[in-house]
Order: C-alpha cells, then structure tokens, then sequence
C-alpha cells in the first residue's frame, strides 16, 4: 500500500512537472521555428509551429548586416559585458563572504546585517542617481556603466558566507599553524571549497547580465555600444515589426546561456545543497 502511495506521487510529480516543462519549452520552440520562416508566413500563419517552407535567409540578412542592425557587434558587447561583470562579481562577493564569515573585526555582524537590509531597496530607485554618477565619471556609453555597477550584489555575498559557514572553522585553523595567512587561506583553501556555490553565482550573474534590458537601454545611446538583449527592441518599428529577423536574434542571444548551463550542469547541481561544501 504505501508503495503504491509512493508510486502515484511519483507520477503525479512527473506530470507536474512535465507539463510546467511544456508552458516553458512552447515559447522557446515557436521562436526558432519562427526564425525559419519568413515575416510574411509568420504574420499570417498564426501560432502554427512549424514553418511550411524552411528558410535560412533571416539568419543571412542578420549575419550580414553590420550597418543598422551589427548583431555580431552586439552579441561581443554583450559577451564583453556579461564576462567581466562575473569575474568582477566572484572575485568582490567572494572576498567580502570571506571577511564577514570567517574574519573577525568590530561591527562586523552590524555593517553585514546592514548591507543585508538594503536588499529591501528596489533596485528602480538608484537609477537616476546611478546615472548621475556614471555622467560626472564620463562613463555612459561604455561598457564600464553596465560592468561596474553591477559587480557586486548583496544576496550573493549573502549565499556565499552561508555556504561557507559549513566549512570547519579548523581548516584555517590548521592552515595558520602551518604559516598561512588570511589571503593565502582564502585562496588556497576556501576558494577550493566553495566551486560550486561560486558556478551557481557565476551562472547567475552572468544570464542577468547578458538578459537584463532596462539599465543598457538607459546608458547607451550609441547603436554600436548596445548590448544584444536591449538592441533587440530596434527590430520594432513604430508601424510594423520584423518577425523574421527579431526571432533570429533571439535565438542568438539564447546560444551563450544555453551552453553555460549544459557545460556547467554538475557543479550547479552541486551548488544548490548547501552543505556540499565539505566532504567526507
């Protein structure tokens, strides 16, 4: 009986599960077989899947453009951006975990539950002072007022002091016996220990950064500097929008995240328990 029970769970799960998976995957299917027809088939086919004739000139027109619509001008932007927000990002948040977890120093606990609260903050309000900044610095319109500001988040200092909390306080104990200091024990010991919940926040970062929209539309007004993700919305026009070319550039801007995850699947699996720090 209880098996039975066990079993019929197990199924319900699984078509849970598979059908949450169909409401994501449909979107993402009907965009690259969109990207093989043309603009006039999408307009009038509806939302029928597959292309009645297969074509390959949308991937053509936007390959090959490189004066109104440089996609591949865009797409190194974007990889430009994106991979040097995330070193940036677990270099600074992997530091500062280790001050707050494992250094002791006066007001520690305070400032770290302070720089915890202004998580409570939307991030919307720091835009026109943020952009202020980055004028007087000279900086809108490079990459360094996209990289910049986002090399630091609060949650993922957060995420990585309390992985680090499972790792025995007796490493670096034994470490700075043997001669080691705090830099050397923070690189030769913790870094080590922490890969995975590091490539959970390097996934992360990097799919927010090559996704996110709003802050590379606002601090760049330069067609070339775009990034690809906000140089998409020039695909629109005010009377009529290229289905065909905008599709195939979405399916573009899907390729790098795509084969982050499926290169990095097993660390990331690993990152989500917490307690995987330290084996053994």
């Amino acid at each position: 009986m209880i098996k039975i029970k066990k079993n019929s769970s197990k199924v319900t799960a699984f078509i849970f599960l598979f059908v949450m998976a169909l409401f994501w995957i449909l979107p993402v299917l009907y965009t690259v077989f969109s990207s093989f027809k043309t603009t006039t088939e999408i307009n009038i086919s509806g939302y029928k899947l597959l292309p009645t004739q297969w074509v390959v000139s949308n991937y053509i027109n936007v390959l090959t453009n490189f004066n109104n619509a440089p996609i591949i001008r865009w797409f190194l932007n974007s990889l430009l951006i994106s991979t040097a927000q995330t070193i940036l990002v677990i270099v600074i948040s992997s530091a500062a975990a280790y001050a707050y977890s494992r250094l002791k120093f006066k007001g520690r606990d305070f400032v770290f539950w302070i720089l915890m609260s202004t998580m409570m903050f939307p991030s919307i309000v720091n835009l026109i002072p943020l952009y202020k900044i980055l004028s007087v610095l000279n900086w809108i319109n490079t990459p360094l007022a996209v990289i910049v500001p986002g090399a630091v988040g609060v949650f993922n200092i957060f995420l990585i002091k309390q992985f680090m909390a499972s790792i025995p306080i007796e490493f670096d104990e034994s470490a700075r016996i043997d001669g080691a200091n705090n830099f050397q024990i923070y690189v030769k010991i913790i870094l080590p220990l922490i890969r995975p919940v590091l490539t959970i926040v390097a996934l992360f970062t990097f799919t927010g950064s090559w996704n996110d929209f709003l802050w590379p539309s606002i601090v760049f007004n330069n067609i070339e500097n775009l990034p690809l993700t906000p140089a998409l919305q020039l695909f629109q026009g005010m009377y009529l929008v290229d289905y065909g070319r905008l599709t195939t550039s979405a399916v573009i801007a899907i390729i790098p995240t795509l084969v982050l995850y499926l290169f990095t699947q097993k660390y990331f699996l690993e990152g989500l328990n917490l307690s995987s720090g330290v084996k053994g």
